[in-house]
């Protein structure tokens, strides 16, 4: 998993990818108006504040697809009680049956990190997520018109 971080933005402002909604703005169930507006809004100051998609592939052979399939749904009953999950799906390739994917929402890519480090989810969602696939796994939503995060490499 990479980090994202602080950067400056062009225009010489500072972004802050992850923080938490400040107290007293609305979630995207409150507001009204188009939910992609709502899913890019950009909180006072410049900051950065999307949804995000994580992407989450595994490698599963076939005689182990029964079990996998119950260790998912455990792991997104977890993670579906933490703060900022907004759903999460989960898909099997149609070409090759051994590919799965886990694709979940959140509000921030912060709500989501600090759901990981939350105990239940280390018990439950960890080992799941442990045996993915080596890439990158945090999107932002990147929709017509949308303003996405600064473009530089992250890291810890």
């Amino acid at each position: 998993m990479r980090g994202l971080g602080r950067g400056t933005a062009p225009d010489g402002s500072s972004r802050y990818a992850g923080e938490p909604p400040l107290p007293g703005t609305c979630r995207p169930w409150e507001a009204s108006g188009d939910l992609h507006t709502v899913m890019n809004q950009r909180l006072a100051g410049g900051r950065y504040r999307g949804h995000v998609l994580v992407v989450t592939r595994f490698r599963v052979p076939r005689e182990d697809a029964v079990a996998f399939r119950a260790d998912a749904e455990t792991a997104r009953e977890a993670l579906a009680d933490r703060p900022g999950y907004l759903d999460s799906t989960l898909g099997r390739s149609l070409d090759d049956p051994t590919l799965w994917v886990l694709v979940a929402r959140w509000e921030s890519v912060g709500a989501y990190r600090r759901a990981l480090s939350a105990y239940d989810v280390k018990v439950n969602a960890v080992p799941l997520l442990s045996r993915a696939l080596e890439e990158p796994s945090a999107f932002e939503i990147a929709d017509p018109g949308a303003d996405l995060n600064i473009e530089s490499t992250r890291g810890f």
